[in-house]
């Protein structure tokens, strides 16, 4: 990663993952950036964002599209959800 600036969770501060899209996904990416923070509030307080609104056990991780230079959110069923598509 030579001059590539890792982006910080703008929920946590935390430094973001770099994330492989799965093969199967829509995505036009390789990759994103993925906060995997277990005590970021934006993936704590989903769980229940989620429940009162849709009646759906699950949250959502913060993610960084270089690309576009957007964060958006990343569905996650569980806490360990996503975890074995992180890049090291």
């Amino acid at each position: 990663m030579i001059n590539e600036k890792i982006p910080v969770c703008p929920y946590c501060k935390g430094e973001m993952k770099k994330w492989k899209v799965p093969v199967a996904s829509t995505w036009g990416n390789e990759f994103f950036y993925v906060c995997f923070n277990e005590d970021c509030p934006y993936f704590r307080e989903g769980w229940q964002y989620m429940w009162d609104t849709q009646k759906t056990y699950a949250s959502y991780r913060c993610k960084f599209d270089p690309d576009s230079g957007k964060y958006m959110p990343l569905p996650a069923w569980s806490e360990d959800a996503l975890k074995e598509n992180i890049m090291d």
